[in-house]
């Protein structure tokens, strides 16, 4: 996948679940619970032991398009892609990890917070970013400031979104997808609530058709 390739699946997809997933053993269930709602893409993010197992089941599923997220160095990177991510998300912009990215074939999508980050991001040759933590540093406003001087640029914005702010986010020209967690949350894994998991994804894929509309 390159990284105009990925461009197009976030912008088809418009919503990315983020999952942090405890057990290997729940991978298949969930993701056959997202796909059956209409999701296209995940992030399974590299915050447990599991991750890569997690990862290597999910990517197997093949209804969807799987990376890696919460990746923070090189060595991150070589396992997330040798477990079968498609891409990879970092929550910051790390030089190292472009770099193996990019020797690996494979699109980053680098965490931004400031002007002085998009800037390198830009200077790397990246037209996609994720704004992170995207409600803690001021949502929709913070994202427009930022997009205002980089016309050019997309962002996945991430971080304490929900379902009663996605259509909002959806709506701003520069989001190229939103990602959040909410679909899919450790309650409902704990608790093996697939049934929920897709409704909520249902939900979210039916929020996107509406901001199409």
């Amino acid at each position: 996948m390159t990284g105009t390739d990925l461009a197009a699946t976030l912008a088809g997809a418009r919503v990315m679940p983020v999952l942090t997933v405890p057990s290997t053993a729940t991978a298949a269930l969930l993701a056959d619970a997202l796909a059956a709602g209409g999701a296209r893409c995940a992030e399974v993010t590299f915050r447990t032991p599991d991750a890569e197992q997690v990862l290597k089941a999910m990517a197997a599923h093949g209804g969807l398009v799987v990376g890696a997220g919460t990746v923070l160095t090189p060595e991150q990177v070589e396992r997330a892609v040798a477990a079968g991510a498609r891409f990879v998300v970092s929550p910051g912009f790390d030089e190292g990890v472009v770099a193996k990215c990019r020797e690996l074939e494979v699109p980053v999508v680098p965490g931004i917070a400031t002007a002085t980050e998009l800037m390198r991001a830009l200077r790397a040759g990246l037209g996609t970013v994720k704004l992170f933590p995207a409600e803690a540093l001021g949502g929709l406003r913070t994202l427009r400031a930022l997009a205002a001087p980089f016309p050019g640029m997309r962002f996945v914005p991430t971080g304490g979104i929900d379902a009663s702010r996605l259509a909002a986010y959806l709506a701003d020209p520069a989001v190229l997808a939103v990602g959040g967690s909410w679909m899919a949350t450790s309650a409902h894994l704990e608790r093996g609530d697939y049934k929920d998991i897709r409704r909520l994804t249902v939900e979210a894929v039916e929020a996107v058709e509406r901001s199409m509309t």
